[in-house]
């Protein structure tokens, strides 16, 4: 089934549209201004509704500074500069994935810069972000199963208890999130979260999805630990213990949608982070 163009407002002055993406989260279209600039439309559905009006707060908030810009919104419709059409997972093809870490480290200390401005009320505090796992670790507890789930939901209430360095997180960030353009490297589509720092790199630890010759690498999972460490100056375990206790919120995340095989996907990064963990 096509996907009906939406009615762009008229102040928008769009005068062409081509369909980019047609996502859970929404609709992209890349759209000529008047005048012949390119920008991109995102028409956002009703399933990541909320977590998609929290990311244009955030790219509202940051205005530019290592995030695409946000030009304008009108309903649930995000006008947005034109990011590139590089992203970080096409940079890793030709380059490597250690240049693409290096490259993500180095973007997330540019849009973690300090601001002037106060963040937005509307960012979501990781207690709230974990929720998903918490609730299937009391799950198995009561059905007396065992698992990764009460292990990872210990470990991150640990985590949330002694929170450091806590900032406005994009909060989704990977390979795909990561684009280049004329501003350089950037990021798109942040989830908009509000906590430790350390947070911010985990899902990079499941991507890009497809490669579980990297992704379950341990030697890969070291090294990218090590780097992200470095970058935000905190230690080696407390950046593999946000990864493990993601992989498995993310898993939880899929068990509660019925999608086993990704869950057991992320399980099994989950299961790699953690030997990681124990020897470090």
């Amino acid at each position: 089934m096509t996907t009906p163009e939406p009615a762009f407002p008229d102040e928008w002055r769009i005068e062409g549209s081509s369909l980019l993406a047609d996502t859970v989260a929404g609709s992209v279209y890349e759209v000529t201004l008047a005048g012949g600039k390119s920008a991109v439309v995102k028409h956002l559905k009703p399933k990541a509704l909320e977590d998609s009006l929290r990311g244009a707060d955030f790219l509202a908030w940051r205005n530019g500074v290592g995030c695409v810009r946000l030009l304008a919104r009108s309903g649930t419709m995000l006008l947005m500069e034109h990011a590139g059409k590089t992203t970080l997972r096409d940079h890793m093809a030709s380059h490597g994935d250690s240049d693409a870490t290096r490259i993500a480290a180095s973007v997330l200390l540019d849009y973690h810069r300090p601001s002037d401005s106060p963040p937005p009320a509307s960012l979501q505090p990781l207690s709230r972000y974990f929720a998903s796992l918490f609730a299937k670790a009391e799950r198995d507890r009561k059905d007396g199963l065992a698992g990764p789930y009460a292990e990872a939901a210990a470990m991150a209430q640990a985590l949330l208890a002694d929170q450091r360095d806590i900032k406005p997180l994009h909060g989704d960030l990977h390979h795909e999130n990561i684009m280049h353009g004329p501003r350089g490297w950037i990021i798109i589509d942040p989830a908009g979260l509000i906590g430790d720092a350390a947070l911010d790199v985990a899902n990079m630890f499941s991507n890009p999805l497809d490669r579980f010759d990297l992704t379950r690498n341990e030697a890969r999972i070291a090294g990218m630990a090590d780097v992200f460490a470095e970058t935000l100056g905190r230690d080696v375990r407390t950046i593999l213990r946000y990864a493990f206790a993601y992989g498995c919120l993310s898993a939880a995340w899929h068990d509660e949608d019925g999608n086993e095989a990704d869950r057991d996907d992320e399980l099994a990064v989950a299961a790699a982070i953690r030997t990681v963990l124990r020897q470090a």
